[in-house]
This record gives C-alpha cells, sequence and structure tokens, in this order.
C-alpha cells in the first residue's frame, strides 16, 4: 500500500469515484471523490487533500459526478427532493463553484440516473415508467420523456437503472429482463439488446483516439459470458468468451478491463471481476488466473466448531491407498533429490508435504489447537478456515442473505453455536445459525440459517415474520444438543428456537430465571426485562412469550451520552472465586454473569478528542447489575473523553480512554469484590470445609460489595480490547491490545492490578505485585504480531484450547492473523524444540549407570562375605 486517506464529512451519504483524464494540479494527478456530503479532489502521489467543497447546507443527495474529457469543469448532479433537480459546476483546479441551476419535474425522480454523455443523464420517474433524457447543456436543464413501454412492447412493472460511464450507453432492468439501450445525438433511445439473463456492464476504457471498448458480462447457468465492444459499434465484438464460475460465488457485481497490445498488434483484454461475495477474479483468455476471496476482509462475526474425531478402523483399500501414495512420495523425492524433478514434480512434492502435515490434519489432534474457524461475511457467505495453515475448507453464499425480490436489502447480524454434538456422538455433525434481517431498519423481518460446519451445506433455513433486535442464547439444550435460542423483536416480544414441543417444555420450567437487558444508546435509556407468559393478540404463537419491564436507568440527556457497553463472555471458566492476598487471607470475587460495564461521556465530550476543553468533559463509569437494576458502582474520570474501548473478566473491567488534562490515554482498572464471604478470610477455614461459600445467593438481596480501581497512563491509542482465556480458567490472564499501529499487544493483568502500591511489602512481593508506576510499560517482546501489522485491524478473537496454558488468538481486519498464546508460558507440556534425544539417551546412561552400580555393588559384597 502505497497511501490511505481517510475523508470525513458533514453528514452520511454515498460514496462517488472519479478518475479524471488529462487532468492535473501542479503537476500532480488527482481523484475526486464524493464522500459523506463532501467533495475531494485527492492527490494521487500521496493521498493528500488538495481541496474540498461542502454541500451540508444543501439538501442534496449526489447520483454522479461527471467529467466532459478535456476539460477542466466537473458537474455534480443530483436530486435536493422528489421532484427537484440540480447541477453544480466546478472548477476541478481549485474547487470553485462556478455556476448552480435547478429544475423541477412534477413527476419525480426514482432511483440513480446514468450519465451518457458529458451533459446528459438518464434517470427514471417516480414511476419506474418513464425514462427521463436530462440535459443541462449552458447551464439549461431540460428534460424529455421517454415511456418504456414505447421501446419495449411486452414492458410490465417498474424499472431500474443499470448505471454505466460509456457514452451513449446505459441499461436498464425490469423484473428479471435486462435491457441495454443506446442514447443518440439527438438524445432519443434505442433498444440494442434485451436479455433474461444478469447483466453487468463495465466502465469505458479508451482504446485509440475518439473510441471506447466496454465489457458486458451475462450470467448463463453454470458460465458467464464476457464480450468486449467498441462504443459506437453494437454489433462487433472485440472479444467474446465464455468461464465456468462457482455458483457459490454469486452474481458478478462489477466488472473492470484493461487492455495489453498482443504479438500481432491487435488488443488484447483482461477482466477484472468482483463477485457477489466481494472475491476478485481475473480473467484473460477463458481462463480464471487468479482469484482473491477478498471478502474475508470484511469479516462481521466469528465462532469455532471443532472438527472430526479421528476414527480408529482403516479400510483395506485405503491401506493400499496410502502405499501407493507412500511409494509415489518417495519416487518424487528421489527424483528432487537427483535433480530430476519436473516444476510439476516440485509443486507435487510441496503439495504432499502440506497434505502430510500435522497441522493441517482434518481431525482433532490431543492439545485442541487444530480446529475450524467459521467466519461470517458483510457479504453474507460463511467461510471454515482451518487453524493450523489458514487454509478455506469450505466457503458458503448463503441464500438467506442474498438480494431478492422479497428481501432488497439482506444484512447479516450474527452466528452462534447452534447444535454442538459430543464428541461420543460420531454421527452428528455441529451446526451454526447465521442470523440476519432485510434491511438496515428495526423493524425490517429476520432471516435465519442452519449451516452444517463440517460440510458447509445449508441445512435449512427460515425468512421470519418478526424482527431481530436482540439474540440470546440460552445455557440449556434439548436431547438433540440444539442450544436454545430467544429472539427479542423490535415490539419487545421473545420468540423461542428451535419450534419443538420438547424445547418449549425445557423453556416453560425456566421461564421465571430468564433476564435480559436493552440499551437505547440515542435516549440514553437502560431497561431490564423479564418473561411474563404467552404471546396474545395477533402475535399469538406457541413460541411467542410476553416480556415485562422490570426497571429502567434514564441518564440525562443533557449531562451524560452512553458510549460504551461491555459485559462478560457467556462461556468464560472462572476457577476460583477465592483469591488469596498477602499473609494467607482470601478475598472473594464477585462472580455475576448479570454485571455490565457502562461507560457515559459529557454531552460537550461525545466528539472528537480535542474538540472540548478538560473542564467541559468528564467520563463516568458504572457497574449494573442487569438482574435488578442496581448501580454497584460509579467513579467519575473529570476531564476526560472517549472513545472508550473495555472489556470485562471474572470480577473485573479494563477500560481505555483519554485524558484531556494530561493531552495522554488512559486505562484504569475496577475489580469488585464480595464482602458477604469476608468470615471466610482464613485460609484454613476453606481447607477444612469450614465456610459458608455453597449458601445460596439471590441477587435481589443487597449486595454487599467493595471495589479496588487504579489508573495508569498507556502510550497508544487503541482499537480494540480482548482477554486470553483458557479451557479450566488457571491460567493467569493477559490483555490483548489492538494498537492503531494495528498490531496486537499481550498485556499482562498483573500491571493492571489495583493493589499496586510504590513500596509493596515482602509479602507482596512475594505474591506476585509489581511495584506501582504512573505509566504501563509497552514491551516490545510482548507484540503477539511481532513485526507483522493486521492491516485495518477490527477484532480481536481468544479461544481456549484443551491445553490449560495456551489460548488460541485471531485477529482479523483486512488481514487475517492466527497464533497460539501461553500466558503463563506451556507448564503442561514440553515444547516442540524439547531435544527427545538427548533425554533418551540420558535415560539409557541412567539405567546402565544403576545396572552397573548394582552389578559392582554386589561383587564387592560377595568378596567381603568371603572374607
Amino acid at each position: 500500500m502505497v497511501w490511505e486517506s481517510s475523508l470525513r464529512g458533514p453528514k452520511h451519504s454515498k460514496s462517488l469515484l472519479l478518475v479524471p483524464t488529462n487532468l492535473k494540479i501542479e503537476k500532480d494527478n488527482i481523484v475526486i471523490i464524493f464522500s459523506n456530503g463532501r467533495l475531494n479532489a485527492v492527490s494521487c502521489i500521496d493521498g493528500e487533500v488538495l481541496w474540498e467543497k461542502d454541500f451540508e447546507g444543501e439538501s442534496l443527495e449526489v447520483q454522479q459526478v461527471i467529467q466532459p474529457p478535456g476539460s477542466n469543469l466537473i458537474y455534480v448532479v443530483g436530486f435536493a427532493s422528489s421532484s427537484l433537480f440540480e447541477m453544480y459546476q466546478i472548477n476541478a483546479l481549485n474547487g470553485e463553484l462556478l455556476k448552480h441551476e435547478s429544475a423541477a419535474f412534477s413527476g419525480g425522480f426514482l432511483g440513480e440516473v446514468s450519465p451518457v454523455f458529458s451533459e446528459t443523464v438518464v434517470a427514471l420517474d417516480s414511476t419506474g415508467l418513464i425514462l427521463l433524457t436530462v440535459s443541462f447543456q449552458n447551464g439549461m436543464i431540460s428534460f424529455q420523456q421517454t415511456p418504456i413501454s414505447n421501446l419495449v412492447k411486452d414492458s410490465f412493472g417498474p424499472a431500474k437503472i443499470i448505471p454505466s460511464s460509456v457514452t451513449g450507453i446505459f441499461a436498464i432492468k425490469m423484473n428479471a429482463v435486462t435491457i441495454v439501450i443506446r442514447v443518440t445525438d439527438e438524445n432519443k433511445l434505442e433498444v440494442v439488446e434485451k436479455t433474461n439473463h444478469e447483466t453487468s456492464i463495465s466502465d469505458a476504457l479508451p482504446v485509440s483516439e475518439g473510441q471506447q471498448a466496454f465489457a458486458l458480462v451475462q450470467h448463463a447457468g453454470p458460465e458467464i459470458h464476457l464480450r468486449v465492444k467498441l462504443a459506437h459499434n453494437w454489433d462487433d465484438n472485440l472479444l467474446k468468451e465464455s468461464v465456468k464460475m462457482d455458483q457459490h460465488r454469486g452474481l458478478v457485481h462489477k466488472i473492470y478491463i484493461n487492455n495489453y497490445i498482443r504479438t500481432d498488434k491487435s488488443y488484447g483484454f483482461r477482466a477484472l471481476i468482483v463477485m457477489e461475495d466481494h472475491s476478485l477474479l481475473l480473467l484473460q483468455q477463458g481462463e480464471i488466473v487468479w482469484s482473491r476471496e477478498d471478502g474475508l476482509a470484511s469479516i462481521i462475526d466469528v465462532t469455532t466448531s471443532e472438527l472430526p474425531v479421528e476414527r480408529d478402523g482403516v479400510s483395506v483399500a485405503k491401506v493400499e491407498h496410502n502405499l501407493f501414495e507412500w511409494l509415489k512420495g518417495h519416487m518424487l523425492k528421489l527424483k528432487g533429490t537427483l535433480m530430476l524433478a519436473s516444476p510439476q514434480d516440485i509443486a507435487a512434492i510441496q503439495s504432499m508435504r502440506l497434505k502430510n502435515s500435522e497441522k493441517s490434519k482434518m481431525t482433532r489432534d490431543h492439545n485442541g489447537f487444530r480446529k475450524l474457524l467459521i467466519v461470517l461475511t458483510r457479504a453474507g457467505k460463511l467461510f471454515a478456515l482451518h487453524t493450523g495453515d489458514g487454509h478455506i475448507v469450505w466457503s458458503y453464499l448463503l441464500q438467506s442473505l442474498q438480494k431478492s425480490k422479497v428481501c432488497q436489502h439482506p444484512i447479516g447480524l450474527n452466528l452462534y453455536k447452534w447444535q454442538v454434538p459430543h464428541h461420543h456422538a460420531m454421527d452428528e455433525n455441529p451446526s451454526v445459525l447465521v442470523i440476519g434481517k432485510c434491511g438496515p431498519s428495526s423493524d425490517a423481518p429476520g432471516a435465519l440459517s442452519f449451516v452444517d460446519t463440517y460440510t458447509g451445506k445449508e441445512l435449512s433455513s427460515l425468512s421470519l415474520v418478526h424482527s431481530v433486535a436482540q439474540v440470546i442464547p440460552l445455557p440449556y439444550t434439548d436431547s438433540t444438543e440444539q442450544r436454545l435460542h430467544l429472539l427479542i423483536d423490535a415490539d419487545k416480544h421473545a420468540h423461542l428456537y428451535p419450534k419443538t414441543p420438547e424445547a418449549i417444555s425445557i423453556f416453560e420450567r425456566e421461564l421465571s430465571n430468564i433476564y435480559w437487558y436493552s440499551v437505547e444508546d440515542d435516549n440514553g435509556i437502560i431497561k431490564g426485562h423479564a418473561l411474563r407468559g404467552k404471546c396474545t393478540g395477533e402475535v399469538a404463537d406457541e413460541v411467542c412469550f410476553d416480556t415485562r419491564e422490570l426497571w429502567s436507568i434514564v441518564f440525562p440527556s443533557e449531562s451524560e451520552k452512553i458510549i460504551a457497553t461491555v459485559t462478560r463472555k457467556l462461556n468464560e471458566v472462572v476457577h476460583t472465586q477465592a483469591k488469596v492476598i498477602a499473609d494467607q487471607e482470601v478475598m472473594y470475587k464477585y462472580i455475576s454473569r448479570n454485571l455490565l460495564f457502562v461507560a457515559t461521556v459529557a454531552l460537550k465530550g461525545s466528539g472528537e478528542i480535542g474538540s472540548v476543553t478538560p473542564e467541559e468533559s468528564w467520563l463516568v463509569a458504572y457497574l449494573i447489575d442487569t438482574v435488578t437494576g442496581r448501580i454497584l458502582h460509579r467513579v467519575t474520570h473529570h476531564g476526560s473523553q472517549g472513545p472508550v474501548h473495555a472489556v470485562f473478566s471474572e470480577n473485573w473491567v479494563v477500560y481505555h480512554y483519554f485524558n484531556l488534562k494530561a493531552h495522554r490515554y488512559e486505562m484504569s482498572v475496577i475489580e469488585i469484590y464480595d464482602q458477604s464471604r469476608a468470615d471466610n478470610k482464613d485460609v484454613w477455614k476453606l481447607v477444612l470445609g469450614k465456610h459458608n461459600l455453597t449458601s445460596p445467593i439471590s441477587l435481589y438481596s443487597r449486595p454487599d460489595v467493595i471495589t479496588k480501581s487504579q489508573s495508569y497512563f498507556f502510550t497508544h491509542s487503541v482499537k480494540t480490547i480482548a482477554v486470553t482465556s483458557t479451557t479450566k480458567g488457571i491460567t493467569s490472564k493477559q490483555l490483548l491490545i489492538g494498537t492503531i499501529g494495528d498490531q496486537v499487544l499481550a498485556l499482562d493483568k498483573r500491571f493492571l492490578d489495583p493493589r499496586r502500591t510504590v513500596n509493596p511489602t515482602q509479602a507482596e512481593k512475594e505474591e506476585g505485585i509489581i511495584p506501582l508506576t504512573d505509566s504501563l510499560p509497552i514491551i516490545p517482546q510482548s507484540y503477539v504480531t511481532h513485526a507483522l501489522r493486521v492491516e485495518g485491524l477490527r477484532g480481536i478473537i481468544t479461544v481456549p484450547a484443551k491445553l490449560e496454558s495456551t489460548t488460541l488468538v485471531f485477529a482479523h481486519g483486512v488481514d487475517l492473523f492466527f497464533t497460539q498464546l501461553a500466558p503463563s508460558r506451556t507448564y503442561d507440556s514440553l515444547t516442540d524444540d524439547f531435544n527427545y534425544a538427548l533425554l533418551l539417551i540420558t535415560i539409557v546412561a541412567l539405567v546402565a549407570a544403576i545396572s552397573l552400580t548394582w552389578t559392582l555393588s554386589e561383587r564387592k559384597e560377595l568378596q567381603e562375605n568371603w572374607r
């Protein structure tokens, strides 16, 4: 990557890119970008913004940015309302507004516009049945109407424009029919092609003076047809090819072409295709030259799945096959040693080495290092990645998250473990639940998919009639080991899945023990909920339940705004509640899955860092019990502001924020302890069993808790924070901090111990308390990613291995990174570089020495007896 620029603006809007031809500012080529309500000219050399033009005050929905060939002018066109067309003429050299014209059209506008000439665009009226040719030559805006029925006799239903930058060409889509239309110099429209196949059109590519080439891609079953044509000559093809395409890649999303000169001096073309699943493919001469799964650069959720157990039984056919493979492998290795191997043989040798590697085996290992990472991407595609070498085991583009007539804007939300069979159930495969919804609104209907994690096949899918506002995985499973999930809709009704009599029976027994909370960030309200009974009225259903509000906390909107909430992982394991401190005393961790950390900031301080003075901003941290709504702890950091990144584990929470007074980032820690167990301070009472740890606990009784907290300066800005997790919770914790430099730093939790003092006592030193300093150390060797960068880091996932000392770490962004981490070193296993040969030699030498010594001792004893 040469450079990267982040473009901000006054309001959210669609993004448009224009690469001008023959346009330079002081010998610097530029690109024009409209994003977030602002037009930017960006240098191609270093990414610097050369000028910018705001459209904040304008109620303008920009549709296209156009540059007439060889001109220093830029036209920005769009709709200011449903029936007002706006045109802005701007000087491309300095961003100066030269002319602004608008014109009303009583029929209104629908959808996008497509430029056909430098000062002409095509749009649709509000009915989608009339094409409008809009001309703005010499600053005068004029409309010309053409009913689609005049062009296509058997047309029906509203149309949709497929934008194109090819001069004089655009396309419309009506239901499943794509119609390509040419615009003449007199702005008359004529149909040049009509097809039932899905069609995509590339941008124009100048091939010679005054001539433009463009590409069309059409789907036809398992193949795609690629054609390259000249803009002024539709009848002839410069290129016509067919390529077989994997159906799990979806439709062609975009296509880009470039040309090269063949040896016979004719033009050859390459096509770069962006598929619906966000994968990239380069096509040349009817073949896929290479492909990239760039959908993995936009992961939105991750879960894991165990691999199958290795079976002991082996068939005779498999033995014969393995023997053949063994002989073949040795022959190839012999050819490689004698330097007689061809490139194909060398590739086969490398493939066999990877296949025979322990890391990439498709079965579980004893230590639990080999797993499947199941990831969901923004494109709605599921991938299974092998933790051994990162290869893609399978991938599947979910039908429920593909654009369709029923669901125009599908959005993937989350991944959950659905069925996790016991390892003795050899005939059952684990499966995951994928939850999505049809549109960005809160009341959009949901969609569920159930996918087998071993094969990648979709077991079933459901289109829901209700929305999905919140998903609660319940700690209950049925006889088939399917986990129960509760889906809360926008109307606060709860829906149980799976919809089986057994699941309903289990759920109804535990109805009174189910609580949850909801957070309304914009309104500054946190509410607690419980279940009331079966739904009544129009939404009545066997698996639908009414809810009731138990409590609510309303933060004053004029002084506090919620900016972060975090709770414990549902599957986190805590080894012990007791914490032995100096002088053999015991403190008891307040362990509750119902604790919620909330961070609020002053209303003025909710902007960017440095936008307010220290006196105008403060940050407040809360610990809230989500069953009763009781605030257990509250602390205010004066002169501080967000963004806040936090992680909650066991009985402590660590959060990162900015201190305006010190002009530095800070990290604070809060630990909460249960004082109701204070009678059990003597460690011998625990050993002898004289304690009250088994007495029942109710969250409705007022908890007797104390907190300990401390703050430290921290050097880096932070993108995300996670914490290591192990299978039994015995190993000490490490914080995994995703820094602004896209690296992952491992920081020992002992550095964030609130009991640190400047001069710890001898007992505290023996306990492992580190002397207090005002800032946290950044040790170069503690970077988990070493010298690597996880470009665009967005999330860090930790998964426990079977080996208690080890945790598996997966970091994702534009890049993917996976490693094994041992926070307390590998105290329960031997390292990979352990010298087994030396150990064997030592054992043999000891046995020989013992045998020799025993023989000599016997001989000496016999000689003494003869005397």
